[in-house]
């Protein structure tokens, strides 16, 4: 019996110092949950005698009238510009006052993306690559956000943002193997066209679901933050992506986390055939980021000016200050949503006319060019006639490419070749020697 006692003591001496373990831990986690490192507000004590709500999950006061929250708390969030459709600075503190060689290598690079988009989609409507999305309407979206990041910077796109890749120096040969998938390609004729990617000028690689991205974007945000350096990623996505779940999750963690990440929104009216009016209720997506905790903005992004200026403040505060911010860049896609697609079905001539005719980024951006005389009308003609060449030299090249190695389909995933994958590989030489003069193999590189 005494044996007994003696092993019952010593459980409960065992179990009070669980318990108090328990609690110490417990202590610590709640206290590391209400003070945490930099946050914008912090836990107060709590005092019962006080007739002010006490729940964790908010910060209010009662109310003794009862009344719903209207879902446009505001008239609507302002759409903030540099520029008006005239190419003139409305407000002169606003001016980013970029040099004239800054500004001309906007408008070059705008203008390079918007020929390049024309020849590879006509290339596609004659059969020579299987898809291609155009940029059209949306190259101040492009060029003024990224002229604002550091090269460093990480870049998550969604599928047309290629003029950020652009600015970043992507060689129009790149751009074009991609496309038609050749040897050059840096994916190796994976992925579908438009998909591009490039680790050195850290652009992820594009993935065709819509949304993946953005939470992607929110722990690549984190791991930057935890490396304490001057570093900071831009998510973009289009207002329909915004609906998916994923856009919840990537908002949600880069709030709670305190991540320096730049969600970039191009909301350019149509979730390929579905209008805004039919995708959301509220006032766009600018109006979700206080929701989440995060810093928002409306931009006018057909005013390349004013992208830039939004960004840049954006960029410099989120390194600063460890938080994320959302930007709205307003603006229209003139062309197709894809070669899948024909808007005319969907929407007016006279719709798209305007925009392209009255509302264009490239035009304002002219407009403002030539005001300063800084670009004539034989400038235009000049460099359209090079851009164009240029393009088009690229193009062929590519064209006479040699596809990628087939071997290289089972590359690339595991260290060493599996057995499955191994026997895959195989069946597949297997086949093609029996049915050889189906398969052309002079065409691919050995």
């Amino acid at each position: 019996m005494a044996a007994v006692r003696s092993v019952n003591k010593m459980y409960g001496v065992c179990f009070h110092a669980v318990r108090q373990t328990a609690r110490l831990k417990a202590a610590r986690l709640t206290q590391h949950r209400a003070f945490r490192v930099g946050a914008v507000r912090r836990q107060q004590p709590f005092d019962s005698t006080l007739e002010k709500p006490q729940f964790p999950g908010a910060s209010a006061e009662f109310v003794d009238q009862l009344e719903f929250i209207q879902p446009n708390v505001i008239s609507g969030i302002p759409v903030y510009r540099v520029m008006d459709r005239q190419g003139n600075i409305i407000n002169p503190s606003q001016d980013p006052q970029l040099s004239k060689e800054t500004v001309l290598n906007f408008y070059q690079k705008m203008t390079l993306l918007n020929t390049m988009d024309r020849i590879l989609y006509e290339s596609q409507r004659q059969g020579r690559i299987s898809f291609y999305m155009t940029n059209y309407g949306e190259e101040g979206t492009h060029i003024g956000s990224a002229a604002a990041l550091d090269p460093s910077d990480i870049v998550f796109g969604q599928y047309r943002e290629a003029g950020v890749l652009m600015y970043r120096g992507f060689p129009l040969d790149l751009f074009m193997a991609q496309c038609y998938a050749n040897a050059d390609d840096l994916g190796k004729g994976r992925q579908m066209p438009v998909h591009y990617g490039c680790k050195d000028r850290n652009f992820v690689t594009i993935s065709s679901p819509l949304a993946t991205q953005i939470p992607q974007a929110a722990g690549a945000a984190y791991a930057v933050k935890r490396e304490n350096v001057n570093r900071a990623v831009i998510c973009y996505f289009g207002e329909g992506a915004a609906s998916e779940g994923d856009a919840h999750a990537g908002f949600n963690f880069s709030a709670t986390l305190e991540c320096p990440l730049i969600f970039f929104c191009r909301n350019n009216g149509y979730a390929i055939s579905t209008p805004t009016n039919e995708q959301y209720r509220g006032d766009g997506i600018a109006a979700r980021g206080p929701g989440y905790g995060m810093l928002s903005i409306r931009v006018d992004g057909n005013d390349v000016f004013a992208v830039y200026n939004a960004t840049k403040e954006a960029r410099r505060r989120a390194v600063a200050e460890n938080q994320p911010f959302l930007i709205e860049a307003m603006t229209y896609r003139i062309g197709h949503h894809s070669t899948s697609d024909d808007s005319s079905a969907y929407r007016s001539v006279d719709e798209v006319n305007y925009w392209d005719k009255q509302d264009h980024p490239i035009s304002r951006l002219r407009h403002y060019m030539t005001t300063r005389g800084w670009w004539s009308e034989d400038d235009e003609r000049s460099w359209r006639k090079q851009s164009r060449k240029t393009v088009m030299e690229a193009f062929e090249k590519a064209e006479k490419r040699l596809k990628p190695n087939p071997e290289l389909m089972f590359t690339d995933v595991y260290q060493e070749m599996t057995p499955n994958l191994n026997k895959q590989r195989e069946s597949l030489w297997r086949h093609v020697q029996q049915y050889k003069e189906n398969y052309p193999l002079d065409m691919y590189d050995k």
